[in-house]
């Protein structure tokens, strides 16, 4: 089991900023992706942003280009998600997860979804 802890969240007016960070307790894959969903009571959970923490390579969804940046964080199982122009549609619940990749491929949305290893959640909740 690999567990992942998150930081950050919390409430933010329309137009404001939110910084979420996650942390993992160890990297067990030869090739780790990391990245951020979230998830609103009553739908399916909707993939934000991926990196790779080896090159920095980034992708995010369509609901969230240009205004979310994932970026690696100081510690080398870290990433930090800068969330800028906040909208109401943004509030949910927002999990860190952390999963591998063949050699050779990108990490993806797509891959996230089937992550083994996800944190506990934290809440964000953006006013109008």
């Amino acid at each position: 089991v690999q567990a992942q802890v998150e930081f950050g969240g919390g409430s933010a007016q329309a137009g404001g900023s939110l910084t979420l960070s996650c942390e993992a307790e160890r990297l067990t894959f030869a090739y780790t992706c990391m990245g951020w969903s979230r998830q609103v009571p009553g739908q399916e959970r909707e993939g934000v942003a991926v990196i790779d923490p080896g090159d920095g390579s980034t992708w995010y969804g369509d609901s969230v280009k240009g205004r979310f940046r994932i970026s690696r964080g100081d510690g080398k199982n870290s990433v930090t998600m800068q969330m800028n122009n906040l909208k109401p549609e943004d509030t949910a619940i927002y999990y860190c997860a952390t999963f591998g990749r063949l050699a050779g491929t990108r990490c993806t949305l797509e891959q996230m979804a089937r992550a083994r290893y996800w944190g506990q959640g934290t809440q964000v909740t953006v006013s109008s």
